[in-house]
């Protein structure tokens, strides 16, 4: 059976394309969907109008959209090595992402004309295939990812901290000891005025016990 497609049927026909199917098929499947009809004259040349007028908007945005991204530039840093070479690499993913963030337009990575992805720094022009004749080309441009100090600092940070512990415990120690002389100091002061007025009493006694006898 001859039938027009009215929606993209993946591996099958896109929208509008007029193809021969198997009668089954299209009778149990395309057609109840909605996804084709009977290739019948009067509705090929309906569905054919209509699929020109959906092409030319589609045109239209998708030329537009290629406006906005010509000559867009896209800076992306990655760790290398010797002779400039990444450790890892630059995906179309990666490209359409930071697409995103400098222009706001989401692309769709499969668009990106990425042979292989990059693995080397420096500045490469790539190409984006939004459709037929239309291809804007974007600059992107790899630079090296610079050597991170944070751990460093937060090193310091940890034996700083690991420190201050060890100085407010031989802070308290001393002052525990300073106390503590301060407190044998004072009962040593107490202690010896009683001493001093004892024996000077025991003197005192011994005279006159020898003035008596004498």
């Amino acid at each position: 059976m001859k039938v027009i497609f009215l929606q993209d049927v993946p591996n099958v026909a896109q929208a509008g394309q007029v193809k021969e199917v198997a009668d089954g098929y299209a009778r149990n499947y395309l057609i109840p969907r909605k996804l084709a009809a009977m290739a019948q004259p009067q509705a090929v040349s309906q569905i054919a109008a209509r699929t020109k007028k959906i092409e030319a908007r589609l045109t239209g945005e998708l030329t537009e959209l290629a406006g906005q991204l010509e000559g867009k530039e896209v800076s992306l840093k990655a760790k290398a090595g010797a002779k400039e070479k990444l450790y890892g690499s630059i995906t179309s993913a990666d490209i359409a992402a930071e697409l995103k963030n400098v222009t706001g337009i989401e692309v769709d990575k499969r668009k990106i004309e990425l042979e292989e992805p990059i693995r080397q720094l420096g500045s490469y022009e790539i190409a984006i295939k939004l459709g037929k004749d239309i291809a804007p080309k974007v600059r992107v441009t790899v630079t090296e990812e610079e050597a991170e100090e944070k751990p460093a600092k937060k090193e310091k940070k940890t034996a700083k901290k690991k420190e201050a512990p060890k100085a407010e415990e031989k802070a308290a120690k001393e002052k525990k000891t300073t106390k503590k002389a301060a407190k044998t100091t004072k009962a040593a002061e107490k202690k010896t005025p009683k001493k001093a007025a004892a024996k000077t009493t025991k003197k005192e006694a011994k005279a006159k016990k020898e003035e008596k006898t004498g």
